[in-house]
């Protein structure tokens, strides 16, 4: 392994800064050297994500359709049968999905929720794949139950920088963010963990986002960079939206930041055309969730995404045992 690729978690904000300043070409130059040091450069690792319980989330998140303080057209729906879970893992599995992550809009989820969302784990880990949750803030002692039911990675997004973070949610601090993320690191479960651009954050907020990230004590082991997708009834409905080429340069710095980690090219592809889709392979992503819902937005259908993986010559990523 060379220099470029020593895991580091002391990340200045002017480093970080630096890496956003390369010029473009050098920028997944290096990106994708570090990538190809680290992972087949041709495989992406598949997700699928299943909301489990929708809506009414008592949240203020300024982006989120799933807050029960804004009118949008999302309709809350209670927790899902287990059954039905594990029948929808099965079919993801059909089509290629290697992990199978399940999203329930909570705060925090209920102990006894939580003994119903284990049986899906459960269901789900005997078919083969891998499970990642998002349930909201974690305590220890149900992080450590998780753990012991097999749980594989816990999703708990930053979302943005600790500067910014108030600006977009106010029902909760940065701080309980980086709490439920060391519950989860502590119980031994792998930590899946980006955030949202697009929301009229700086450029430096980026930043300051994949800094926390990359200085945890031990990196995220998947990263999901999300588009800020715009839903009508939410407050950041109507905002400018990020210019592409900026979003391509923020996988490209997470790459760099955490050359280990699974950089997931997540919500707001339904509006990428395939040539920025394709750069954001080249600038390191290497993990997509695939279907045609991402908890209450849309994705690009699956057979859109295989053909643009044959273009590419991109295969799917077997699981990693």
């Amino acid at each position: 392994m060379t220099v470029k690729s020593i895991i580091r978690h002391d990340w200045t904000i002017e480093e970080v800064e630096h890496l956003f300043a390369m010029p473009f070409n050098d920028l997944l130059f290096e990106a994708q050297q570090i990538h190809r040091e680290n992972f087949n450069p041709n495989h992406v690792q598949i997700s699928t994500l299943l909301s489990i319980k929708t809506g009414a989330c008592p949240e203020d998140c300024n982006y989120c359709p799933q807050s029960i303080r804004y009118e949008t057209e999302v309709k809350a729906e209670p927790l899902m049968a287990v059954d039905t879970v594990v029948e929808q893992a099965s079919l993801a599995k059909e089509q290629g999905a290697t992990r199978f992550c399940m999203g329930a809009a909570w705060r925090s989820p209920k102990d006894r929720d939580l003994d119903q969302v284990i049986k899906m784990v459960q269901g789900v880990k005997a078919l083969g794949m891998e499970t990642c949750l998002t349930l909201g803030m974690l305590s220890p002692d149900q992080s450590k139950k998780l753990s012991d039911a097999g749980l594989d990675y816990y999703n708990h997004n930053l979302d943005t920088s600790e500067e910014y973070y108030k600006k977009i949610i106010t029902t909760r601090k940065f701080e309980m963010r980086m709490d439920t993320l060391k519950n989860v690191q502590d119980s031994g479960i792998n930590v899946c963990s980006g955030g949202i651009v697009g929301m009229g954050e700086s450029q430096r907020d980026r930043g300051g986002m994949l800094m926390a990230l990359a200085n945890l004590e031990k990196h995220p082991g998947s990263v999901p960079i999300n588009a800020l997708v715009q839903v009508e009834g939410t407050p950041l409905h109507g905002i400018d939206k990020l210019d592409e080429l900026d979003f391509v340069r923020t996988i490209a710095v997470a790459r760099i930041m955490m050359p280990q980690s699974m950089v997931r090219l997540s919500a707001g592809r339904n509006d990428m055309s395939e040539p920025v889709q394709a750069m954001c392979f080249l600038a390191g992503a290497n993990s997509i969730f695939y279907g045609e819902k991402l908890l209450t937005t849309s994705n690009p259908e699956e057979n859109k995404d295989m053909a643009l993986f044959r273009k590419l010559g991109i295969e799917p990523m077997p699981k990693r045992h």
